[in-house]
């Protein structure tokens, strides 16, 4: 039974100030979680504070990116050694607005991933179609570009210890959710897709998030789905009520 994974993505939010005051409440409103994985993801700035804060605590810590370099003339960049060191536990990798945003692409997402494992970091690693994609009958392709492009030359020791997030770029910040059906079918493509890389035993393994405005009315019946293994949440992690519901809604998942 694969373990469910909630994992709370901050994006550019939170003073340092007010991410203190979130994680005090948060570790107090799911220190009773036994089953689910549980993982806040503040911004750099915080997560030195942040990890003194989650010793001890059934919290872990991620950050939101990593460069692939480990030391350097990359200025503004921090690397998998210095997230590490600080005590971060994983690293989100190739997120929509990454890719939006900054240019990031499967090859440099594939780049990142190899330094998160060379650095003992769990990686987090984002695939997902826009609407236009969608519109147009090209999801699976899209995605299976992605999921291969971004685990090229891993091996199947290495895939054990990632976890792919599915999120719709469609339905990131905007309030849309893929209905439960659209994401098991493509939480299933994905697995299928990981068999034919890395086999069954490795596939039947591999924790597969769904990300894209969950909340804690929808949760439940996406986490019930045979292939979603957790959410990787944005907006309503940012709320101490909504993301304990949705750590709640897993807990409750039976299996």
């Amino acid at each position: 039974m694969r373990k469910l994974n909630i994992s709370g993505n901050w994006k550019l939010n939170k003073t340092l100030a007010e991410t203190k005051a979130l994680l005090a409440v948060l570790k107090s409103e799911l220190a009773g979680v036994k089953k689910t994985e549980i993982v806040v993801c503040p911004t750099y700035v915080s997560l030195a504070t942040s990890a003194e804060m989650l010793i001890d605590s059934n919290i872990k810590l991620g950050a939101q990116n990593l460069f692939w370099e480990e030391s350097g003339a990359f200025t503004g960049e921090v690397s998998g050694l210095q997230l590490k060191a600080i005590g971060c536990n994983y690293v989100i990798i190739g997120h929509s607005e990454r890719r939006q945003y900054f240019g990031e692409t499967d090859e440099t997402v594939n780049k990142r991933l190899k330094s998160a494992l060379q650095n003992e970091l769990l990686p987090i690693v984002c695939v997902g179609e826009t609407l236009e994609e969608r519109e147009i009958g090209k999801t699976f392709d899209i995605i299976s570009e992605q999921v291969q492009g971004a685990l090229s030359g891993i091996s199947k020791d290495e895939m054990q210890k990632i976890t792919l997030a599915y999120e719709p770029v469609w339905a990131i910040g905007t309030g849309k959710t893929a209905t439960p059906e659209q994401a098991q079918e493509v939480h299933a493509f994905i697995r299928e897709k990981l068999t034919k890389l890395f086999g069954n035993s490795v596939a039947e393994n591999v924790t597969i998030q769904y990300g894209g405005s969950v909340k804690p009315s929808n949760a439940y019946e996406l986490l019930s789905q045979n292939d979603i293994d957790g959410a990787l949440v944005g907006g309503a992690s940012l709320d101490v009520e909504s993301f304990a519901a949705i750590v709640q809604a897993a807990e409750n998942i039976e299996g």
